[in-house]
């Protein structure tokens, strides 16, 4: 009986964070395509027409990615990167953030 309560336990548990990590991951794609496509691109890669005009970065480069830490990501986006880039630290909360900072990491190629 204690091991199919443990059991029981154990995969409510797992199924919670699983789902709350596919809900985040979602949140993090939507700020993104809401926020930072327009940009950034939608993958990543800053062809866009405001991108190229300021030579953002190619996120989707493993060399572009290498060259930065998860601390630069998450300071540039919570606050920004003057005179182009806004900071989102009023926009978001700090769990979002993070999120959007982890979700950079997706768009390497």
């Amino acid at each position: 009986m204690k091991t199919i309560t443990l059991l029981r336990a154990t995969l409510a548990a797992t199924l919670t964070f699983t789902l709350a990590g596919l809900a985040h991951g979602a949140d993090a794609a939507a700020n993104w395509k809401s926020k930072c496509a327009m940009c950034h691109g939608a993958d990543g890669s800053g062809q866009t027409a405001i991108g190229k005009k300021f030579k953002l970065k190619d996120y989707t480069s493993a060399d572009v990615q290498a060259k930065m830490t998860d601390d630069e990501i998450l300071k540039a986006i919570t606050d920004g990167l003057p005179p182009h880039m806004p900071a989102f630290k009023d926009k978001l909360s700090a769990d979002e953030l993070k999120a959007l900072a982890t979700h950079i990491r997706t768009l390497k190629k």
